[in-house]
């Protein structure tokens, strides 16, 4: 199997920066998605993709999960593309646009999903696996990750979305010397760069993804979800100020005026309370 699932329970107090804890729901989950071919750095080849794709449609319909994180067994996150299989894929008319057509899919569907989507990068990150973090909402690294493009200097180019969303993250200027050169980024360096939002020991990755997810946990699923589509609107379709403000009033004014959950808020700061969110 390329791809292991797991699923950890989030329930307890979740605390909002300095304020009161918030509780998170019995039943509330964080699901760990691990590329699971270390000995190989865990390749994205088609079954891997696959694999993600399927789990990810699975999670983000499961009210349970408020959280789901991608991360790889290991010393990488990922390294790319399986190199051996490109030999004949790379000669295969249809196979290899297929190949390339389920990554940008599987990125999109991420983008698309209600349920947050993090990276835990524990590893080298290069190739299609900045291009899988890249999709994801946002990273956290270990110390020991190395993240690049490194497609360049073993004669490939980005295919599978580093091209297009690197520029979009880090800005043109700094897309073209990762593309240009295969530099790999230190940890610190990615953070420094907007790559990723947090660095943290190696061993305390896991439960770095914990925190956050039972962060997330203790607000409106249906809120999140909300939040997340709009916010992602404008980074994946290019949409204009104007547009986006639009789309960013149309559906904060949906939600507040039709959401149970906006009004259990606004009950539970009155009451000084912790809400208790249905996702309704």
């Amino acid at each position: 199997m390329s791809v292991r699932t797991d699923r950890i329970g989030l329930a307890g107090p979740a605390v909002n920066g300095s304020g009161p804890p918030f509780d998170v729901p019995d039943d509330a989950e964080l699901a760990v998605l691990t590329l699971d071919r270390p000995a190989e750095l865990n390749p994205l080849d088609h079954d891997a993709i696959r694999a993600l794709r399927a789990a990810l449609v699975t999670l983000d319909a499961d009210p349970r999960v408020r959280a789901i994180a991608l991360t790889g067994a290991g010393r990488a996150f990922s390294a790319g593309g399986d190199m051996k299989k490109y030999r004949s894929l790379q000669r295969d008319p249809v196979g290899f646009p297929a190949f390339l057509g389920d990554l940008h899919a599987l990125l999109g569907e991420i983008g698309a999903a209600g349920t947050p989507v993090i990276a835990l990068v524990n590893g080298v990150a290069v190739a299609g696996g900045i291009e899988l973090l890249l999709g994801c909402d946002f990273a956290i690294a270990a110390e020991s990750a190395r993240i690049g493009d490194a497609h360049l200097p073993y004669g490939q180019m980005g295919g599978g979305g580093s091209l297009t969303l690197l520029p979009r993250a880090v800005g043109p200027a700094r897309a073209r010397e990762l593309v240009f050169t295969g530099r790999l980024l230190p940890a610190t360096e990615a953070l420094e760069w907007g790559l990723v939002s947090r660095v943290v020991p190696d061993a305390d990755l896991r439960a770095a993804g914990i925190g956050i997810a039972r962060g997330i946990a203790a607000r409106s699923p249906l809120a999140v979800a909300h939040a997340k589509r709009t916010l992602n609107a404008a980074y994946w379709e290019g949409t204009a100020v104007t547009a986006g403000l639009r789309l960013e009033r149309e559906t904060a004014s949906r939600y507040c005026l039709t959401s149970n959950d906006a009004q259990e808020g606004l009950a539970a700061f009155a009451e000084k309370r912790s809400p208790s969110f249905t996702g309704t």
